[in-house]
């Protein structure tokens, strides 16, 4: 398994503790795979951090990246966006980081995802 990028659904699942994400999550760490949570989607899914146990343990593991958009980042989102005819932001920093780890996404709301990368590898949890 190369790794997997987060979107917000996919953060979500995380802490409801969806089964098929805590598999998911278990064979990552079984074979050491990188986590890439952009940090754009960090911010649609960390509303009490202090209640949000799981989310919390998984954005400390030590193969787990978070991303920050950076003025490079930034830029490709925006080449991304305008490519597209989309604006979401934040769904266009997850297509622009998994392209560049070459990770699959973990999403609940492939449409948009696949609407900026028809060739994106997505789950849907």
């Amino acid at each position: 398994m190369p790794g997997i990028t987060f979107d917000a659904g996919g953060l979500i699942a995380v802490d409801r503790h969806e089964r098929r994400i805590t598999v998911l999550l278990a064979r990552a760490s079984e074979t050491r795979a990188r986590v890439t949570i952009p940090a754009s989607v960090l911010a649609q899914a960390i509303r009490k951090p202090e209640r949000q146990v799981r989310l919390a343990r998984l954005i400390r593991q030590p193969t787990t990246d978070v991303i920050d958009l950076d003025r490079v980042d930034a830029t490709h989102v925006g080449r991304l966006l305008a490519v597209s005819g989309t604006a979401d932001i934040v769904d266009a920093h997850v297509v622009v980081c998994a392209r560049r780890a070459h990770q699959r996404v973990v999403t609940s709301d492939p449409d948009d995802l696949l609407r900026l990368d028809p060739s994106l590898e997505v789950l849907v949890v």
